[in-house]
C-alpha cells in the first residue's frame, strides 16, 4: 500500500512540478498573482527558475519510475522542497504576508515533504 502511495505521489508530483515549472518558463512573472509588474530582470529570474523547478519535477518523475524508489533520493527531493518552504518563511518574516495562494503553496510545501519523508521507505521495505 505504501510503496503505490509512493510510486503514484512522486509521479503527480513531477508532473505538476514540470507543468508549473514550464508555465513559468512560458509566461513569467503573469502567471502568478498579485505580482505587478515585476520588471526585466525578475522575469528573467522566474522564467530561470522556471526551467530549474521543470528540472525539479522531472526528477521526481524519474524516481518514481525506478523500482525500487530510492528513499534516498525521496528524502532528497523531500528536503528541497521543505528548503523551499523555509525560504518563503524567510520572505514572511522579511516583507510580510504574501498573497493568500502563495500562503497555499507553502503549506503545501511543508505537508508534502513530511508525507513523502514518512513513506520514503516504502517501496525499499516492501521488496526486501
Amino acid at each position: 500500500m505504501g510503496s503505490s502511495v509512493l510510486r503514484w505521489s512522486a509521479l503527480v508530483t513531477g508532473v505538476v512540478c514540470t507543468l508549473i515549472g514550464l508555465a513559468h518558463v512560458a509566461f513569467g512573472e503573469a502567471i502568478f498573482p498579485d505580482m505587478g509588474a515585476p520588471g526585466a530582470t525578475a522575469d528573467s529570474q522566474a522564467r530561470f527558475f522556471g526551467a530549474v523547478f521543470a528540472g525539479y519535477g522531472l526528477a521526481w518523475i524519474l524516481v518514481a519510475r525506478r523500482t525500487p524508489i530510492s528513499a534516498t533520493a525521496v528524502r532528497i527531493l523531500a528536503g528541497i522542497m521543505l528548503l523551499g518552504a523555509v525560504g518563503r518563511f524567510l520572505s514572511i518574516a522579511v516583507h510580510g504576508l504574501p498573497h493568500p495562494f502563495a500562503l497555499v503553496l507553502t503549506a503545501l510545501e511543508v505537508l508534502l515533504p513530511l508525507a513523502f519523508l514518512a513513506l520514503a521507505d516504502a517501496d525499499e521495505r516492501v521488496r526486501s
